[in-house]
């Protein structure tokens, strides 16, 4: 019998600078100076956080793709001079700042950006529309995908979720956390950010939250819809195989490399 086709599945974590993975994560005495190269080791993907806070030099992005593994893929949050504004439609130059400030130098190791908005930054479906015209296809003839992070109740609407489909768009599904949970798939892939490790967990979660990820991240890829997820509109499989970006981000950060460990081995 022919194995159903699936999307890649790549899971990591936010960033790979945090003194306490000194001796948790990595190994102790490990050079700084080396530590990418050991996490994309043991990792498939990580998000960079850096980029939203400021904006980094071409040499930085393909220093970035010299030491990691070929298939490595960094996902990065875009600029928050990008998101964090009253009027979403007039951050055109903002967005062209940051999409040419050499982010395709990763190559083919560039996963998608993340828009990720304040909290308080409620739905208002001209204005977002507005960004979202804003968003390339492409830049320097290199696909982009583009993932949304909202964090208002006000997001969880059809009405939203119709206008991410029709512009290609990801809404990022957060797991475990405070912020209102968009489990609909809108586009070719899917993006799930995961906040709940704890202390308590040597892996930061307990093994059966991690095999009930690990599920959730075969069935994404697989085109399938997973149970026990929150949505803006009813939830359809659609059959079609989707590639799927899964990073363990804040909770009981010291744990999150374990964790995400622990999901790459159960894939």
């Amino acid at each position: 019998m022919a194995k159903a086709v699936e999307g890649q599945i790549r899971i990591g974590i936010g960033g790979w600078t945090f003194e306490p993975w000194r001796g948790t994560f990595y190994p102790e005495k490990w050079p700084q100076k080396r530590e990418l190269e050991y996490a994309a080791g043991q990792l498939t993907a990580i998000e960079v956080n850096g980029t939203y806070y400021g904006s980094q030099k071409p040499e930085s992005f393909r220093k970035w793709h010299d030491e990691t593994p070929e298939e490595f893929v960094f996902s990065l949050k875009a600029s928050r001079y990008c998101t964090n504004r009253r009027v979403l439609a007039e951050a055109g130059e903002s967005i062209d700042r940051f999409l040419n400030s050499g982010i395709t130098e990763l190559r083919d190791k560039l996963g998608p950006i993340n828009w990720q908005f304040m909290a308080t930054k409620a739905f208002d479906p001209v204005d977002f529309e507005g960004f979202l015209k804003l968003l390339p296809k492409s830049v320097d003839g290199r696909a982009l995908r583009h993932v949304v992070e909202v964090r208002h109740e006000s997001f969880r609407h059809p009405d939203f979720i119709a206008m991410l489909r029709a512009y290609g768009v990801a809404a990022v599904v957060a797991g475990d956390s405070e912020f209102p949970q968009i489990a609909d798939v809108t586009a070719d892939f899917v993006y799930a950010r995961i906040m709940g490790t704890e202390d308590a967990h040597p892996l930061g979660y307990a093994d059966k939250a991690l095999d009930q990820w690990a599920k959730r991240a075969k069935q994404w890829a697989r085109g399938e819809m997973p149970s026990g997820l929150q949505s803006a509109a009813p939830l359809k499989a659609d059959g079609k195989p989707r590639d799927v970006y899964l990073y363990v981000i804040s909770g009981h950060k010291v744990r999150n490399p374990a964790a995400a460990k622990a999901l790459i081995e159960r894939v």
